[in-house]
Formats: C-alpha cells, structure tokens, sequence
C-alpha cells in the first residue's frame, strides 16, 4: 500500500513573473515527482491555500475542471495499479497517466546484449568457447520459452522462481541433460538474472531459494598400458598418424586442445636446466604454464618442424579442428580395442594422472605445468588413482615395518 497525495500549485513564468504556469506534484511514500498540465494563468488569480483559479469566470471554470479531471484520471491510475499489485512510484504514476509504459527489458535482449559484450572481449577477458556456451544457453533459454509460455521472449519481470524451477525440469527431461549440463545452463542463466537484478530491472531474486549442485567427475584418462597400446600402433593413413602424434604430444606436455593450437614456435625456450620449455598462458585462465618438454614430446615437434602449415602460420603443430580431432581419436579407439570414449581432452587428464602423479611427481609441480589457478583443481586427480596410494601406503607399511623391527631388536639389547 503506497503513500498518495497530489496537489497542484502555480510556478512564475521566467521574464514575466505576471503568469504563471500550473504543475501537479506526486508525492508517492515521500518521494515527490512534478509534472506540468500545460495551463498558464494570471499568478494574481492562482489561489494557494485551495489549488486552485479563484473566481467564477468561464476561464477559471474551464481550468478548475480540467485539474479536477486530472486529479480523478491520476487517481484512477493508482488505483489500477494497486489493483494488479504493482509496484508504484512517482514515475510509474507519470507515466501510466501519460500512457507511456515504462520501458520493458526482455530476457532475450539482456541476453544477447551480454553475448555481443561478451564476444567484442574474446581473446581478452572470455574465450571463443565461453561465448558459444553463452550462445547455446540462449537458444536453450528461447526453446523453453516457447515449449512451456508458447512466446519466444518475455519481460525480465515475469521471471520468478517457477520459471527456474520449469526451466529446470525443461532441461533435465525434454532436452535430456545430464546433471552437470542443466547445473551450468542455469548458472549461465543466472548470469543474465544478475544483471538484471544489478540495473534494477527486476526485484526480486527468483535465484534467491534456487541450490543446485555438481556431480564429482571422473576424468578419463588412459592407463599406462592404454596408451602404450596407442603409441606402439602403426596407422595406414597420414591422418590417423597426424592426429595420434598430435593426442600424444598432449598425453606428455598436458596442454588442453586450444593451448596446442595457439603454440608458436617462440613458445619454446631454454629452461633453467638447459633443456627445452614450453613457457605460454593457458587461454583458458590466462595462467602461466612452465613445461619440460619431455624426448617423446620432443621427438613429435620435430617430426613436424618442416610441415607447410608449421612454417606458413608459425606454429608448432599441424592440428586440425576441434571436431575432427574427436572424429579420428574415435576411430583410434575402436583400432587399439581401448573400449574407451576417447576424446583429445582425455590426453590432458592422462599426463595428470598416469605421466606425472602415477610417476611420482608432486602434486604441486603437476598443478604448475597444467596451469591451474590452484592446488585444489589439481587434487581430484589424485583422488581417483588406486595405484598412487597403493604406492604411497606401500611406502609407510615399509617405513612402518622398520620401525617395528628397530624396536624389536632395542628390546632383545
């Protein structure tokens, strides 16, 4: 329930204070918002104490009825919004009585205002997969719409806590994601909500009991004899060659598809034991990775050395797309009978785990060499490998056992 009074009063007219010109003043819960009626009059005829023309002339007759009628349409206008339960303000008032509707921000709008800010800042603040993430979400976003209120676009204010929670039910069932996917889709979601909430577009958070939460994820990664398997295989086809050669060279340096596709040749330096490094930022967090590159890693850079699209485009590696190095480390799977989804991520999750960690070397310079912002994105890793701690617990028994067997012989001294 809002706080209503309107009044009218005369304002002198600048270079000739004998007019004045009549405004109406909203004071809506203590805020004051003044609009004129567009009358001028005499300021000797204009009475303070009644706001209104004094006199019965036909002029001030005239005048006194169409404040009135002023007076009862504003009136009218804030009854009709308290009867739909909408919010009301001086402005809101104003403009309902002007009949302009205050300007609506639609979802789709505020979406894809964020993605055009989002893809003029790639290769700065986003990365081109990010944005396409972002892209797939608002056409998600759109679909729901359509399947659920049949409109391909709405007011951001009709958003509430139902339509997350359909939204949702949409993405778990009709479009058939798995857990994690419809988590992210309705955090980037909620990445558009923010914005909204933050330029007072809506007011309430329809987040606000919204939990959600993401299941641990077993990274695939290849055994030691799984990749053994795939580096002793000898293919008939240069593509098949090219792309084993390529998923390898990232088993034994763990960068991530995008960082060997940007690999320059000016990314390889002498390091600080007169070896070969690869000192670049991962795109992804834009963090430093530092890299021994090891013989194995070594011996495919320079197989490739003279490759045309190596020399032509400065890189270091002839990698092809994306999609097509997931096609073929497919067609490499089933070739060496791994029974595995094999896909190119699967080579960085193996120099985590079965290169580095099963071989002894310490979480920290594992964390360092894959670039991760921290310790702890690393640590999963070594949570899902059974023969790290079953050599790690091999080597207390061993330590525990002398230590028995000291105190066995002090006691028979």
């Amino acid at each position: 329930m809002s706080n209503y009074s309107l009044l009218f009063y005369a304002k002198k007219t600048k270079g000739n204070p004998e007019f004045s010109a009549i405004y109406l003043r909203l004071t809506i819960n203590g805020k004051r918002t003044e609009l004129s009626t567009s009358q001028t009059i005499l300021t000797s005829s204009w009475n303070t104490e009644t706001g209104k023309v004094s006199g019965n002339s036909k002029e001030a007759k005239s005048i006194n009825l169409y404040l009135e009628n002023i007076r009862l349409k504003m009136l009218q206008c804030n009854n009709d919004l308290l009867a739909s339960q909408k919010e009301i303000t001086g402005e809101i008032l104003k403009n309902r009585y002007l009949g302009i509707d205050d300007k609506k921000m639609t979802i789709v709008d505020v979406f894809k205002d964020h993605n055009q800010q989002m893809k003029d800042l790639i290769g700065k603040s986003f990365s081109k997969g990010t944005l396409e993430r972002y892209e797939t979400s608002l056409r998600h976003t759109i679909s729901f719409m359509k399947w659920k209120y049949n409109v391909s676009d709405m007011d951001v204010r009709e958003i509430n806590p139902a339509f997350i929670s359909n939204y949702e039910f949409w993405l778990r069932t009709v479009r058939k994601c798995a857990n994690n996917s419809t988590v992210k889709y309705l955090k980037n979601f909620q990445k558009i909500i923010n914005i909204c909430l933050t330029n007072d577009w809506i007011d309430k958070n329809p987040y606000s009991n919204y939990k959600s939460k993401l299941t641990p994820v077993v990274p695939n990664f290849l055994t030691e004899l799984q990749l053994e398997n795939i580096r002793n295989k000898i293919f008939k086809t240069d593509r098949l060659t090219l792309v084993k050669d390529i998923f390898l060279f990232s088993c034994f340096t763990g960068l991530a598809y995008i960082d060997i596709q940007n690999l320059s040749r000016d990314a390889v330096s002498i390091g600080i034991d007169g070896g070969k490094w690869i000192k670049m930022k991962r795109t992804k967090t834009k963090v430093k990775a530092s890299i021994p590159i090891l013989p194995i890693a070594e011996n495919i850079l320079n197989k490739y050395s003279n490759h045309p699209k190596c020399l032509n485009e400065n890189k270091l590696l002839p990698i092809l797309s994306n999609q097509k190095m997931n096609e073929y480390l497919k067609e490499i799977s089933s070739l060496c009978e791994l029974e595995l989804d094999l896909t190119f991520h699967t080579a960085r999750h193996t120099f985590a785990t079965t290169v580095t960690l099963n071989n002894g070397v310490p979480l920290e310079t594992v964390s360092k060499m894959l670039g991760h912002t921290n310790v702890r994105m690393t640590q999963h890793y070594a949570k899902i490998l059974d023969t790290k701690i079953s050599n790690d617990m091999a080597l207390l028994k061993t330590k525990l056992l002398k230590i028995n067997k000291l105190n066995i012989a002090k006691k028979i001294l």
